[in-house]
């Protein structure tokens, strides 16, 4: 149980720093919006991890666990690696630097460089249709690191439940010290990474000692 619960945190690291970007921002997560973030963000990790399962039974258990470790490890760099050009594209854009022109595609680029960007009609409250966008937007990581972690005998239902859980409790935490961390004017996504990264040398260990 320690692995679902160490992988639902994980999860919910992104969620808190969403929450927290949304209460600096004054935008209101409503609880039907919190549920639909939570909703898709667990089902999607819940899905690729019984994926993961079923794959597991068709692939040698050694390879697969190789192969999960290989990608969490690389999911974690790619993570820090965002965040690092997150900063980066801000603070030249800040500098007047650097000029975007999204086009079509205006959502995705906003969302990839702040997370508020969901609130498309500035209404200052989340809805339902717009909490479901920024679900699936920020799902990517979630999937590939179910699909990664189902070798290691992690259970895709308690995890999913688990995520459910932590996700509303990642919001209220959001909420309750959004002000603070956004004010600190940090892109903190990249715990997720290193927090990634620590989980993959965990299961690594875990398959060594049971080897």
């Amino acid at each position: 149980m320690s692995q679902e619960l160490i992988l639902a945190f994980i999860v919910s690291i992104d969620t808190y720093l969403v929450a927290a970007a949304y209460c600096n921002s004054g935008i209101t997560i409503p609880l039907t919006s919190a549920a639909v973030i939570n909703l898709t963000g667990a089902g999607v990790l819940g899905i690729s991890l019984l994926v993961s399962d079923i794959a597991v039974s068709f692939i040698p258990a050694g390879i697969c666990r190789t192969l999960g470790l290989i990608v969490l490890t690389s999911i974690g760099v790619l993570t820090v690696f965002k965040s690092l050009v997150r900063i980066l594209i801000r603070r030249l854009s800040e500098n007047g630097e650097l000029s975007l022109r999204t086009g079509s595609s205006g959502l995705v680029i906003k969302l990839y460089l702040d997370d508020t960007a969901a609130d498309i009609d500035d209404s200052k409250t989340l809805s339902p249709a717009e909490a479901a966008a920024l679900a699936l937007a920020s799902s990517l990581d979630s999937a590939a690191t179910g699909l990664s972690s189902g070798s290691f005998g992690i259970s895709p239902l308690r995890t999913a439940l688990f995520t459910f859980i932590a996700g509303f409790a990642a919001i209220a935490a959001g909420n309750i010290t959004g002000k603070k961390i956004s004010s600190a004017d940090h892109d903190l996504s990249w715990l997720g990474g290193i927090m990634l990264i620590l989980f993959a040398l965990f299961e690594a260990l875990i398959q060594h000692h049971s080897s």
